[in-house]
């Protein structure tokens, strides 16, 4: 399986709480539930689109407490992320998680991250999917464990927050694959990595 990894970024790169004033007040922060107004039916429809290629998911310790909390109580059956989420497997990675009793969850990275997410790629399959968990993801991209990224940008910047590529990131070259922007101006990018960057001089 290929790891593709969907984040909401503002245009400050801030991964952090984009669902809710509570999702995650760490730092301090006060901004939670930024992406909220900007949701619509081109936003659903790309949600709608990426779960239908998940074959498992890869969540950090946060999003899967979150998730939990809420999708297992979703139960009608043409609701597209929440059927995928209920029924594959997922893995959650923490060092301090005891049990999981979301259906189908398995614990992993107590003791090496790396090797077992590396297991996890190698498993047949089409994608391991991540949805936030943007410090799992922060610790993935060092290794080059992720395959393809989409970036939501949203319109809006908050000049506080957790941020995706943090400083001392592992310098790395991505493909545009493909851009859309939906009618509230988020713009949908798809990254594939390529490798190292290349250098020039104008």
């Amino acid at each position: 399986m290929k790891i593709t990894f969907t984040q909401f970024l503002t245009l400050d790169g801030v991964f952090q709480a984009p669902g809710g004033p509570d999702e995650d007040r760490s730092g301090g922060f006060e901004h939670g539930g930024w992406s909220v107004p900007y949701g619509d039916e081109d936003f659903g429809a790309f949600i709608d689109e990426v779960f239908e290629q998940a074959d498992a998911f890869l969540l950090g310790r946060g999003t899967y407490e979150i998730f939990a909390g809420y999708w297992p109580a979703v139960t009608e059956p043409d609701n597209p992320v929440a059927t995928k989420l209920n029924a594959l497997p997922k893995y959650v990675a923490s060092t301090t998680l005891t049990s999981a009793d979301w259906r189908n969850t398995q614990i992993i990275g107590r003791d090496d991250l790396v090797k077992d997410v590396t297991a996890l790629k190698d498993r047949p399959g089409r994608e391991l999917q991540m949805h936030g968990s943007g410090n799992l993801a922060r610790s993935l991209l060092a290794h080059d464990l992720i395959d393809v990224l989409h970036l939501l940008t949203f319109p809006v910047a908050l000049g506080t927050g957790k941020r995706l590529f943090a400083e001392g990131g592992l310098p790395t070259a991505f493909r545009l694959a493909r851009s859309r922007t939906t009618s509230t101006g988020v713009v949908i990018s798809t990254y594939e990595r390529a490798g190292r960057p290349e250098y020039g001089s104008y």
